[in-house]
């Protein structure tokens, strides 16, 4: 079996969701290659002549290979004015090199002109016509390297900046090996399926679509009986570890699918009934033990939706020996300050931390389970134990209006020294979660694959608001204006893991 992870999502670090199922394929003895589409994509793509005549684009592309050279160098990202050149400059030649197709490419995105990986008819299209996608000409000669003795092929579709991508090279494997078995999983083809009016639209394209963990259904697929409880440990060593946009290897590793709280309003995971499903934590650090023995990665990244008040003790005893990162909860736990101390010697250089709202009514109306006052201490512990924060905050939810916002704005500012990156965005309605229908239905993004509802906010305060709001005060807030700056371009709190110690 060949398992792809497609274009375009960010390069700068392994694909995990691959990596786990090959080594769960191999553990039942069932062969398996991997190819990750979107690395090698990209770096093919910013390789392609571009024609480009103004003075940046130009600068840009002559430039392409020592600026790929920097994101791999640590001392660039010491000196954030290069990093951000270097970055800027192969976003640009990303969208020059593929603005014949009609689509605009980058570091962290990709959008067709007419074309939405909201419908399915488009995805059908791009399936149909896969010579029209920027990206064709690398898997035009790239698949049937891989593909002579291959019997099925798998694609890892996990945001809506790789559907259009895939389906473009679903359709080139259907027409050009069509005895090979299509097979399509991931987290965007999950979230499909949960949908309660969910009717397979691409049945006469791909062979099989799996919904959730696909090890065992995998292994099923391919005829075999997978075994009950089976973990197997990750193997990244058929990638190209050394390739990736990142100053050496940032190692991502999954502790467990779902999120222990899964209690919070308009969650999309709540809403889609995902099951906490964690891996015991013994079984974590001997997998990072032997990992980071195996890669010897820089970071490692840990992709829980909130990393369990179980597995952040045992971090903080047993250090993986590398610095690490993810997302956490707000909790008593993170409210010692000896134990943020703790963490910080195990060598957690970030945490994310979903506040959401300053104003205490707000959290209670998502049933966040923190208070404004828990927040304030473990923001200070973070902060004394030299930990960064990327905070996150939601604005538009049904329970704020602009006076809740601007408690927000207030309750940023007073923490701006413990805040060391921002993120913030504007709440969208989960279609088919609890709430909804209290708030009304209405159309938002058009396409039978969208995810979210628009809704009448019952006070009024509407996304044009919201916008008007974010940027005409919160971001031009002299507090929090600076904390805004600090956010790596493109790559975000991939790379803020690694400039927060220099910061």
């Amino acid at each position: 079996m060949l398992l792809i992870f497609p274009p375009l999502a960010k390069a700068c670090e392994p694909p995990a969701g691959i990596v786990r199922l090959a080594a769960h394929l191999k553990a039942h003895g069932l062969p398996c290659r991997l190819l990750d589409a979107n690395l090698e994509g990209q770096l093919w793509l910013l390789d392609q002549p571009s024609g480009a005549t103004d003075t940046w684009s130009r600068r840009a592309f002559k430039g392409r290979e020592r600026n790929i050279a920097a994101l791999r160098d640590f001392a660039t990202y010491q000196a954030p004015d290069r990093y951000r050149r270097a970055v800027s400059d192969l976003n640009r030649t990303l969208a020059i090199s593929a603005a014949a197709s009609g689509v605009v490419v980058g570091l962290a995105d990709y959008q067709h002109k007419t074309l939405s990986p909201l419908r399915s008819s488009d995805l059908l299209i791009a399936a149909q016509q896969p010579e029209r996608n920027p990206f064709f000409p690398y898997f035009n000669q790239r698949l049937p390297e891989l593909l002579a003795d291959i019997g099925t092929v798998g694609f890892s579709l996990n945001y809506l900046s790789q559907a259009l991508c895939t389906f473009a090279m679903i359709g080139y494997v259907r027409r050009q090996y069509p005895a090979v078995k299509i097979v399509v999983g991931g987290g965007l083809v999950t979230s499909w399926m949960q949908r309660p009016d969910w009717r397979n639209p691409f049945g006469t394209l791909i062979d099989h679509l799996i919904c959730g963990p696909g090890e065992a259904p995998l292994v099923e697929f391919l005829g075999s009986s997978p075994t009950p409880n089976h973990h197997v440990i990750p193997d990244y060593s058929p990638l190209p570890l050394a390739d990736y946009l990142s100053p050496g290897l940032i190692l991502p590793y999954s502790a467990g699918s779902g999120c222990y709280w899964n209690r919070c309003s308009f969650c999309p995971e709540r809403a889609e009934g995902n099951a906490y499903q964690p891996v015991p934590v013994a079984t974590v650090l001997a997998d990072l033990k032997c990992l980071t023995a195996q890669t010897a990665p820089r970071l490692i990244h840990l992709l829980d939706n909130a990393i369990s008040p179980s597995l952040l003790r045992a971090l903080a005893e047993h250090p993986p020996g590398v610095p690490w990162y993810g997302f956490a909860r707000i909790d008593e736990q993170l409210g010692t300050s000896g134990f943020c101390h703790d963490l910080k010697k195990s060598g957690c250089t970030m945490l994310k931390l979903g506040l959401e709202s300053g104003d205490q009514s707000v959290l209670d109306r998502m049933n966040k389970g923190i208070s404004l006052e828990l927040t304030s201490r473990v923001l200070t512990n973070l902060k004394d134990a030299g930990i960064a924060v990327y905070c996150y905050l939601l604005f538009g939810t049904p329970g704020e209006t602009v006076v809740e916002a601007r408690r927000t704005l207030d309750f940023v500012a007073r923490h701006h020294e413990a805040i060391t990156f921002l993120n913030m965005a504007l709440f969208n309605m989960p279609l088919y979660g609890d709430e909804a229908a209290e708030y009304g239905n209405q159309p938002f993004y058009e396409g039978d694959l969208s995810l979210y509802t628009s809704f009448r906010h019952p006070g009024g305060w509407d996304r044009k608001l919201v916008r008007h709001f974010l940027e005409s005060e919160f971001k031009r807030h002299p507090a929090i204006a600076p904390i805004i700056r600090n956010d790596p371009p493109q790559f975000s709190s991939n790379h803020a893991a690694i400039l927060c110690g220099i910061l």
